[in-house]
């Protein structure tokens, strides 16, 4: 979809959030129970005793765990510590330096993307958007699409998830964490193929069939961009290519990879 067709909505978040919040809170609870407060003796299979043996586990049968005695006793903040050892800067080892190439390209894609928005719009981002100058309504309707005042809140979150997730988290994860949490992954895309790609900006006053008319004869014309885009790849800008290559890679890449239980998500 063409960054100049993006519509913003307001939508009802409550109705969404809500489920996950319960159920995130229930499993909590769950743990807590099970590991931090007195009860009968608890069944557990043997094959699962002898996995946590050999991995260093904790069984909830034995001494109380230490997060049991935290102020807010969260098992999920405790494994992440422990186990997946995940924390500020933790992951900066040189034997990461992979996994910091993978989450590269989305890591730049945001920061592209706060780059242009900043620079585009500096009193809005300097203000947070509380304070509107005069031309606001002009602003309004001459940025459509990514450019809108509207997008700066968007923008904000992706910033805070890019920075918590590189910073804070197992940097690998970063591409389908920003992928599953914010559009701006989705729009910026969409407006650099918009502004920057010639083929997009001929089809506005062109028939996208006149723009391949160099096709072999008989062969079908693409009515989806994104294909016809693919189909004159030799005639596509640096930016088109990237980007399409890119997000074309991963999703293959991806589907034989991490069904396979390897290093990409």
């Amino acid at each position: 979809m063409p960054s100049s067709q993006i519509t913003m909505q307001k939508p009802f978040l409550l109705p969404a959030w809500l489920p996950q919040a319960m159920w995130t809170s229930l499993w909590k609870y769950y743990a807590y129970t099970q590991f931090c407060l007195p009860g009968p003796a608890r069944s557990i299979p043997e094959p699962l005793v002898q996995l946590a043996l050999e991995k260093g586990y904790r069984i909830a049968e034995g001494n109380e765990p230490p997060w049991c005695s935290w102020d807010l006793p969260l098992i999920y903040s405790y494994i992440q510590d422990v186990y997946w050892n995940v924390g500020f800067l933790r992951y900066y080892e040189l034997k990461q330096v992979p996994n910091f190439l993978l989450a590269a390209p989305v890591a730049i894609l945001v920061s592209w993307a706060t780059w242009t928005y900043v620079t585009t719009h500096p009193w809005l981002c300097l203000t947070l958007g509380l304070r509107r100058n005069k031309n606001s309504k002009a602003l309004e309707k001459s940025s459509p699409g990514f450019l809108s005042p509207q997008v700066f809140v968007y923008l904000v979150h992706a910033v805070f998830l890019l920075l918590f997730g590189g910073l804070c988290m197992h940097v690998q994860v970063l591409t389908r964490f920003l992928g599953s949490s914010t559009p701006v992954v989705y729009w910026f895309p969409a407006y650099l193929l918009q502004d920057q790609e010639p083929l997009l900006r001929s089809a506005e006053t062109v028939s996208w069939k006149l723009l391949v008319e160099d096709s072999p004869s008989g062969q079908k014309v693409p009515r989806n961009f994104i294909l016809g885009l693919l189909y004159n790849w030799k005639t596509c800008s640096p930016v088109t290519r990237y980007i399409l290559g890119y997000f074309l890679t991963y999703w293959l890449l991806g589907l034989l990879l991490h069904c396979n239980f390897l290093p990409w998500t």
